[in-house]
């Protein structure tokens, strides 16, 4: 998509203006569709016609308002093509003003709403279109939408607590590394220039410190290498199968961050499932949703092999006790929704009770990291000083 300027005549006067467009000829279509006879069109100046403009990245925040937005008027019986061009024209970010406008152009060719918002995976994804699909057969399309608006933001509140509680330990570890690096550069080389006059052998910590010191002034680009292959490397191998299993378990099994990932895996699957379920998507087909939204492979794995075991007559709250990832009171909780004919009531209830275990988690990771980092940096600051002052120490006991 670009932008075009365009020319016309009203009334004898002469009025140009601007439109989102793939070319020329979508442009002069869109302008038609609009009643525009234009005399000219062109790409707006300053913008590549190969690249066009830079495209802005859609986020949730863009997401969660449109819904609001949308559900709002359609709320209040605005037919659905005037609602989409309404949010597409007064859309903050073009990218996503584009898409809703092509959306509104595929309602108007005879496309109805959910594969309209399925033309566009990257924007919107299966559970939003699922639930937009069970709102218009059901013809509670604001209901569901005010459903979807407030699971996204639960949502995305669930995804800032865990990256918060990252910051600090981030900061911590950003200082260390500039400590470290500053004390190689710039310390450590006047300390070695003091003692190559000595004549004595020098402590294997101070040649490891001055090692270390000579990677740092001399060799670092080996060091950014390392770094960038490895996280490459390991990006590589998250994107196989085999390896996104094993470094998924991996996650499970670490020491107080496994439990955190534990815990908002089964968050985000009971309030995605729950949030389905009370919007009328059959279990199966939720189930599924669950699973390849899960986020982590081994959940993933969990996921599908309960719904194999529902395919088969078992009920949900069977396979998943059967599963590691599923502490034994969500399953209790499920299998009580089931008896009662309450499930989706249930699951959210567990969601936001997990919800709250997140935050307790990420305080008990956070209050655990501080003082882990601090006594890391206070090790490794102490063993570069100890170093430095061995050779003097020996020169003392010599004197």
């Amino acid at each position: 998509m670009g932008t075009f300027t365009y020319k016309t005549r009203v009334h004898g006067k002469v009025q140009s203006g601007e439109i989102e467009a793939e070319d020329e000829k979508d442009a002069i279509v869109k302008l038609r569709q609009k009643n525009i006879r234009p005399d000219k069109v062109a790409k707006k100046a300053g913008q590549s016609a190969l690249f066009g403009p830079k495209k802005q990245k859609v986020t949730e925040r863009d997401i969660v308002l449109f819904t609001r937005q949308f559900c709002t008027m359609v709320d209040a019986g605005l037919p659905l093509v005037q609602c989409l061009d309404i949010l597409g024209r007064g859309a903050e970010n073009k990218t996503f003003g584009a898409v809703v406008s092509q959306v509104k152009s595929n309602i108007e060719v005879g496309g109805n709403l959910s594969d309209s918002l399925r033309k566009h995976p990257k924007v919107f994804d299966a559970l939003y279109c699922n639930l937009v699909e069970a709102g218009e057969v059901g013809g509670i399309l604001d209901t569901i939408l005010r459903r979807l608006a407030e699971y996204i933001e639960k949502a995305q509140a669930l995804k800032k607590k865990v990256k918060g509680a990252m910051v600090y330990p981030a900061m911590i570890v950003t200082v260390a590394v500039g400590v470290v690096a500053f004390l190689m550069i710039f310390v450590i080389p006047a300390f070695a220039e003091m003692f190559s006059g000595g004549g004595a052998e020098l402590p294997a910590p101070t040649k490891l410190v001055m090692d270390v010191s000579d990677l740092f002034r001399y060799k670092w680009y080996y060091m950014v290498i390392t770094g960038v292959g490895s996280f490459f490397a390991i990006k590589k191998i998250y994107a196989t199968e085999k390896g996104r299993l094993e470094i998924d378990r991996l996650l499970l099994k670490l020491p107080v961050a496994g439990p955190l990932v534990q815990k908002v895996s089964v968050a985000k699957f009971t309030r995605t499932l729950g949030t389905l379920l009370a919007s009328g998507v059959p279990l199966i087909e939720g189930m599924d949703i669950c699973g390849r939204t899960a986020g982590n492979k081994i959940v993933e794995i969990a996921v599908f092999n309960t719904i194999e075991a529902i395919k088969e007559g078992e009920n949900i709250s069977g396979p998943l006790s059967r599963e590691n990832i599923f502490p034994p009171m969500v399953v209790q909780m499920i299998d009580v929704g089931e008896n009662s004919g309450s499930l989706d009531t249930m699951l959210a209830k567990i969601a936001d009770f997990y919800d709250e275990e997140v935050d307790t988690a990420v305080e008990a990771l956070t209050s655990l990291l501080e003082p882990a980092l601090m006594v890391f940096l206070g090790v490794i600051v102490g063993f570069i000083v100890v170093a430095m002052y061995l050779p003097i120490f020996k020169m003392g006991e010599g004197i």
